[in-house]
């Protein structure tokens, strides 16, 4: 999950190779496809990101109407225009004519709330969902920015570990060791401190009995002395997500792979090494790459076939970057960590996105 702003950027126009009316804006890592002679290199222009939904004026207006995603053709998605990925849409509002975008590019203003622009949630179907409760306990969910849209958040040569990224559906346990107690919870229901009350019907459930999470949890939380302890995985087959790496969240097949893990530790929350602590106990995303950080290798790495399955059953979501040695980040204002998604998952046909 990464975070949704809507801001002003200097741009960087290149020519599209494939067409004489078209040119590619660049904003980070990414270009979205633009007029030709709408910008010009150094200029400023709002930029909108993937999973950003439009309202119907603005829409009108960007003259987008019906070219968007979703069943009312309103949310930003990454296309191909004549052979182009174009991610995200660069324009000026007229909400902002008096507006200095250079200025505010300067500032990092985000005109998300100005324009009325939300950030898409995923719907959650019925094996996802269920009874909650409130949890403040829980530990804090990550948002992952896109090392496109951020890249400097890693150092050219820093030493970096890279893991496949999983499209499945995201679960926390957290593991309170005071009161030898679970909370299970959802990507959508963590971020708002609620946790799904057990249920055997309820996909996370299942996964973390199928599993022995929650035993592998408080063996951790003795072992580090913690208070608490999360542990992240995604849960993952088919009737979970189009990707379904073999296995099937219907049946006993159901996949999980931890991706994170965090703990709680003289009152201060640490993240630590899934596969240093974990390794032979629950299963692991894979590890991809470790070495120094080369944007042009995360962006290869990136693409590809899944390696989950060993046959490789379809293509690659993407790669989670990390530092081989946890740090902060004054990118981020938090973890060092970033995602980089595969251009081909971003564009297949009849893609899902439960949350």
């Amino acid at each position: 999950m990464s975070t949704l702003r809507v801001t002003a950027e200097v741009l960087t126009v290149h020519e599209h190779p494939n067409a004489d009316a078209l040119e590619l804006a660049q904003v980070g890592l990414y270009r979205a496809v633009v007029a030709k002679g709408a910008y010009r290199t150094g200029d400023a222009a709002v930029y909108i990101p993937e999973q950003s939904v439009l309202p119907t004026g603005l829409i009108e207006e960007l003259g987008l109407t019906g070219r968007l995603a979703g069943s009312n053709s309103d949310r930003v998605k990454a296309v191909r225009l004549r052979g182009e990925l174009s991610q995200g849409i660069v324009c000026r509002p007229k909400a902002l004519a008096d507006v200095d975008l250079a200025r505010a590019a300067l500032d990092g203003t985000d005109f998300a709330e100005q324009l009325g622009i939300t950030k898409w949630v995923p719907p959650i179907p019925p094996t996802m969902d269920g009874e909650v409760e409130s949890a403040p306990e829980l530990l804090p969910w990550v948002d992952i920015e896109n090392i496109q849209r951020f890249p400097d958040i890693f150092t050219p040569g820093e030493a970096v570990v890279l893991t496949e990224k999983l499209h499945g559906s995201a679960c926390l346990l957290t593991y309170l060791a005071e009161e030898d107690r679970v909370h299970v919870s959802s990507k959508g229901f963590g971020a708002k401190s609620l946790a799904l009350k057990e249920d055997p019907r309820n996909l996370y459930w299942r996964a973390m009995h199928g599993h022995g999470v929650a035993e592998v949890a408080a063996r951790l939380a003795e072992r580090l002395g913690a208070r608490r302890v999360g542990i992240f995985g995604e849960v993952y087959g088919a009737g979970v997500q189009d990707l379904t790496y073999g296995a099937d969240g219907r049946r006993e097949s159901l996949g999980y792979a931890v991706f994170d893990v965090s703990a709680e530790i003289d009152g201060t929350v640490r993240w630590l090494d899934a596969a240093e602590l974990l390794g032979g106990e629950l299963p692991l995303v894979p590890r991809l790459f470790e070495g120094a950080y080369d944007i042009d290798r995360v962006l290869e790495v990136a693409s590809g076939r899944e390696t989950v399955s060993g046959r490789g059953l379809h293509l690659r979501e993407g790669v989670v970057i990390r530092p081989a040695v946890e740090r902060y980040s004054p990118v981020t204002g938090g973890r060092a960590i970033a995602k980089a998604v595969s251009a081909a998952y971003l564009t297949r046909k009849g893609g899902t996105e439960y949350e």
